[in-house]
């Protein structure tokens, strides 16, 4: 069972974590949302220098936390990709660092792998194959989880993702910044029958629709027409738009999912990502899985959105079948799931 401290700078947290196996020991997240309130979204320059100023503190208090010694890390492990290139910089030069500096292996972890980790941590007995359903800001995929490092992605969005449209949309209804968290918290006051909003569509060549593909720029537009129709008649209906929006979205997502599943005869579904916090996608996706006696996983909120106790439960696994990340490796801002197992160098994983 090995333990690593690994960390976590991929857009607009600062986190480092110690976990052992499947355990998490200390987990401290250091969130920016007030730093990029201002300006309605993340400012990746002023990410990577709050990164800077902030790891120090965070990997010093994952160590307190923890009770740990140094002596007691097996490994060292740190976001490479995907995400912001500066603030991916910070976190790896310095795991590389602490790495060198302590003589312990290093592994590079890809952003999404830590989110499907996520659900490992609630779930130790949690083993492949499973469906993940990844929705965040930046992604929205639906992964086939062979194994440690071996995943196919089955559906993913062709436009926005699903925690980028709730930002646009919270932008849309003056609600600030990130949108995700007030539009929960509104819809719950609000009609989600007031507005018929389109889930969207992907049209397929040969006629019909992409069963597990997504859109949602068509949804964010949809709601723009509709503000711009409404504002002459007074104050905006604000809960009601934000309940009709939510459960479109958690509708969309909802009825791939299940279709994925039941195509692939998959019985288990892991969700990951800050929307998995979201409580409409969350009742209504728990409500269609039961009529199929699916599984659904969903990680406490605090392992849904950004941090390093879901990469250092990836980072564990990989170290205990020997996968270790050459010290040459490099921040990428791009990077299918499907190719983690480039992060590690081929002589040192052990032959499956």
């Amino acid at each position: 069972m090995a333990t690593v401290l690994a960390i976590e700078t991929s857009c607009d947290e600062t986190s480092c974590a110690i976990v052992r196996d499947r355990t998490v020991l200390s987990n401290i997240v250091s969130s920016q949302i007030a730093t990029h309130q201002a300006y309605g979204g993340v400012v990746p320059e002023m990410a990577s220098r709050q990164h800077v100023e902030t790891v120090n503190w965070a990997i010093e208090q994952a160590i307190q936390q923890s009770g740990l010694t140094w002596a007691d890390i097996d490994g060292i492990a740190a976001t490479c990709a995907p995400g912001l290139i500066g603030a991916l910089l910070v976190g790896l030069t310095v795991g590389k660092t602490l790495a060198m500096l302590y003589q312990k292996p290093f592994l590079g972890i890809h952003h999404l792998e830590g989110h499907i980790y996520a659900s490992y941590l609630s779930e130790p007995s949690l083993e492949p194959p499973f469906l993940c359903l990844l929705v965040s800001g930046g992604h929205t995929s639906l992964i086939h989880v062979k194994d440690c490092g071996h995943y196919e992605t089955l559906g993913q969005t062709r436009d926005d993702a699903a925690g980028e449209a709730f930002d646009k949309v919270a932008r849309l209804l003056d609600l600030g910044y990130p949108g995700g968290p007030v539009i929960d918290r509104l819809a719950k006051a609000g009609n989600s029958q007031a507005f018929p909003l389109p889930e969207g569509q992907i049209s397929l060549p040969q006629g019909g629709f992409h069963r597990y593909d997504s859109s949602f720029s068509g949804l964010k537009t949809a709601v723009l027409r509709l503000t711009q129709s409404l504002k002459p008649q007074g104050a905006l209906p604000v809960a009601d738009l934000a309940a009709s929006f939510q459960d479109t979205v958690a509708r969309a997502l909802t009825k791939r999912t299940i279709a994925c599943a039941l195509d692939y005869g998959i019985e288990t579904i892991a969700v990951g990502g800050g929307v998995a916090a979201n409580s409409g996608l969350r009742q209504k996706l728990q409500m269609a899985a039961a009529q199929y006696n699916l599984r659904v996983l969903f990680p406490p909120l605090t392992y849904c959105t950004d941090n390093a106790a879901m990469i250092a439960c990836a980072a564990a696994d990989h170290l205990n079948r020997g996968h270790v990340s050459p010290l040459t490796i490099g921040a990428q801002s791009r990077m299918p799931i499907g190719d983690v197992m480039q992060l590690y160098a081929e002589s040192s994983c052990l032959p499956s």
